[in-house]
């Protein structure tokens, strides 16, 4: 399938399960969930892919789920919404060794009234952020990382909410990167209502140019990953 851009349908079908959030429902509807959604996902994924070569030699495109798509069905053991069924949909590319959520990656994800882009690493999860917390010790690699956050922000890119309200034990508050230290993941995104681009083939385009005004936080991460010691 080639791909031409995310169906209207495709929003209109995460609406309705806001409404009928149940598994017999989305069973029953399943065949129109894989034509609007599934479908094209696989088709940008495939697509964008192609194009995130030229940023990322090693960038990782599965157009499959447990790869650059997400299973719609919610593990509700670990969240704290108990709906069996997802009304937003996350799309990724990931480059690395590690698990694709320990990895950089180029994002998307859409709902029925908002589209967000972003690039990084979510959360750093387990020991990622203990390494990551080493890391920034190195004043060469928080410096580099200040400069680049200060330069996104300066595009007008949103970056993350620190997570922690204190400087953790092993920092100097009084230091300039120290900062950097009270975040527990590290994705710069910008959002936007679903637009004519967005239902068209423009969207290939568009997220790339995203994506590489944000690639110098992704080198960033990619050499942190790379870091680490197994």
């Amino acid at each position: 399938m080639e791909f031409d851009g995310f169906k209207e349908e495709a929003l209109s079908f995460l609406d309705e399960i806001e409404q009928n959030n149940n598994k017999v429902w989305f069973e029953n509807n399943r065949h129109r969930w894989e034509e609007v959604i599934l479908k094209p996902n696989k088709a940008y994924v495939e697509e964008m892919g192609e194009h995130l070569i030229a940023l990322a030699p090693l960038i990782k495109a599965q157009p499959k789920m447990g790869g650059s798509l997400f299973k719609i069905y919610r593990d509700t053991r670990f969240s704290h919404d108990k709906t069996p069924i997802k009304t937003k949909i996350g799309i990724m590319f990931w480059q690395g060794a590690l698990h694709r959520m320990k990895c950089p990656a180029f994002y998307m994800q859409y709902k029925s009234h908002e589209v967000l882009i972003a690039t990084g690493i979510r959360k750093f999860k387990d020991e990622l952020l203990s390494n990551y917390r080493e890391y920034i010790k190195v004043e060469k690699n928080a410096k580099a990382l200040h400069e680049i956050l200060e330069n996104l922000k300066s595009k007008g890119i949103k970056l993350p909410e620190m997570h922690y309200k204190r400087t953790p034990i092993g920092f100097d508050k009084e230091n300039k990167y120290s900062y950097l230290a009270r975040y527990d993941g590290m994705l710069v995104y910008k959002t936007f209502k679903p637009n004519k681009t967005f239902h068209s083939k423009k969207i290939i385009n568009y997220n790339f140019k995203f994506y590489d005004s944000t690639l110098e936080l992704f080198n960033w991460l990619d050499e942190f990953v790379k870091s680490i010691k197994e």
